[in-house]
């Protein structure tokens, strides 16, 4: 039997979730679309995992979970560890590069950036008010363009000549990529430019005022754009380290972590049929009004969440 630990990060537009053992070694992982489901997402993800881990010889001592959805899907595995996205990407990112002092993070809908000295974070920046520059965005420029963006990357290195593109805001990229593309620009010039406008709405908002020190790690969905990474490259002058494995750094970091708390449920696999429903309620026994989520395992309240008194709270229901 060996001792192992599962991680899961759930965020808007992705799910990851993955097993390592006592050294922090990848037994399983699995990535998929959240398709605004976490509940089913997570269930797919544990289905993914039983498949392709020994599921007999590793027994799971421990679950973190993290990301947007992190509280819900705590509630539903058992986790004996829920931490937010800043605390498990920078344990993830320091257990592969103990050196990082500097971690770049662009997902689907949101970005971050995390800076470490010596192994503990010192400063952090997260940016969730605006798309620009995600990966949502630039999905929908490569759907725009006729591009796959598995290719999208690709086509960047080709420019010679990259246009510049407004990237601030979404609305006005859209219309300058429009009217670039109108007017005769290559396509491989709009997407390189598309992918410093990113690099740049990054450092300028998400960046302002950090001071970028190397080793350098760039990870999120976005990172596996090589021409955004390049883009990193000369903007900052200084080597960008993207992992094959960047995109379960969350996943990573919650499994770490949760090696560390005691975990006293056994778990089972076997979550496709159990029911998990989620309630949303404006409690009306105090002034304070508080809007509370409960969460239902076959028809069984399991936990809740957003109660500011004990009025709201599980044993009141």
């Amino acid at each position: 039997m060996i001792d192992s630990y599962l991680g899961v990060d759930v965020g808007s537009i992705s799910t990851k979730g993955l097993i390592i053992d006592l050294n922090n070694n990848i037994i399983a992982s699995a990535y998929l679309w959240t398709e605004g489901n976490p509940i089913e997402a997570v269930k797919k993800v544990v289905k993914k995992l039983k498949e392709r881990g020994d599921v007999k010889r590793n027994i799971i001592k421990g679950i973190g979970v993290t990301g947007s959805a992190r509280k819900l899907v705590g509630a539903m595995l058992g986790a004996n560890v829920v931490k937010n996205e800043i605390t498990a990407h920078a344990v993830g990112t320091i257990s592969m590069y103990p050196e990082v002092k500097t971690i770049l993070e662009i997902g689907g809908q949101d970005s971050k950036i995390i800076l470490v000295d010596n192994g503990i974070v010192i400063d952090y920046a997260m940016n969730t008010l605006c798309a620009a520059g995600t990966g949502s965005f630039l999905s929908s420029q490569a759907k725009r363009l006729g591009i796959d963006i598995e290719n999208f990357g690709k086509l960047a290195l080709l420019s010679k000549n990259p246009t510049k593109i407004a990237a601030r805001c979404t609305v006005f990229a859209e219309s300058d990529l429009v009217h670039k593309a109108q007017i005769g620009y290559k396509k491989e010039d709009i997407i390189a430019g598309l992918c410093n406008a990113v690099v740049n709405n990054y450092l300028n908002n998400v960046g302002k005022g950090k001071k970028i020190k190397p080793p350098v790690v760039f990870q999120g969905g976005v990172s596996k754009n090589i021409g955004v990474v390049e883009a990193f490259k000369k903007n900052l002058k200084e080597d960008v380290y993207v992992d094959e494995n960047g995109h379960l750094t969350g996943a990573l970091g919650v499994a770490i972590l949760s090696k560390k708390t005691p975990f006293k449920n056994a778990f089972n696999y076997n979550i496709d049929n159990i029911e998990f429903e989620t309630k949303g309620v404006e409690c009306q026994k105090c002034p304070n009004q508080c809007d509370i989520i409960y969460v239902y395992k076959d028809k069984k309240i399991l936990d809740s969440w957003g109660n500011k008194c004990e009025n709201g709270g599980i044993n009141k229901r």
